[in-house]
């Protein structure tokens, strides 16, 4: 039986190829599925869009603290309860430690992941254009992360 993320995929293969490999939106590959029949609109629990939409907002809001710095408010931790994902949000001010250890230790293996997906992606595609000089990159943020923190605006260089 095809997943739902496999008939997305197909939709997207097919939509790729019968524009000439060019690049496109979601939002275009999505209108040009349904205009062919291919993709309809799923049913969804309201519940459920709601609470994506809650843990977007979540994700998304920021604070300042006393010396200027901008940072995330609130801290995800997904937990594994009878084989079902759950994450729990938690304020920044009142989590507790084990809460806030368990949430920055999740999002750098989120980051470690992307790493390797990327340095994967990466290798295959040089791999893939042998006569064309290699797309370099480097895994080491050390740099990157201290130009940030020391930006223009003197607060960590990220902007409001």
């Amino acid at each position: 039986m095809t997943t739902y993320n496999e008939r997305l995929q197909r939709v997207w293969r097919q939509y790729e190829e019968e524009h000439g490999h060019l690049a496109a939106s979601a939002r275009d590959v999505v209108v040009w599925g349904v205009s062919k029949g291919t993709l309809s609109f799923e049913h969804r629990d309201p519940f459920d869009g709601l609470a994506e939409d809650m843990s977007r907002a979540m994700r998304e809001q920021m604070g300042t603290d006393a010396k200027g710095r901008r940072y995330r408010v609130n801290h995800a931790v997904r937990v594994y309860k009878n084989g079902v994902q759950i994450t729990f949000w938690a304020i920044m001010d009142f989590a507790p430690r084990s809460h806030m250890q368990k949430a920055f230790t999740q999002r750098r293996e989120q980051i470690v992941g992307d790493c390797c997906q990327l340095r994967t992606d990466v290798d295959v595609y040089n791999d893939m254009h042998k006569e064309e000089t290699k797309l370099p990159l480097v895994l080491d943020f050390t740099h990157d992360v201290e130009e940030r923190l020391d930006g223009p605006d003197g607060k960590g260089g990220l902007a409001a």
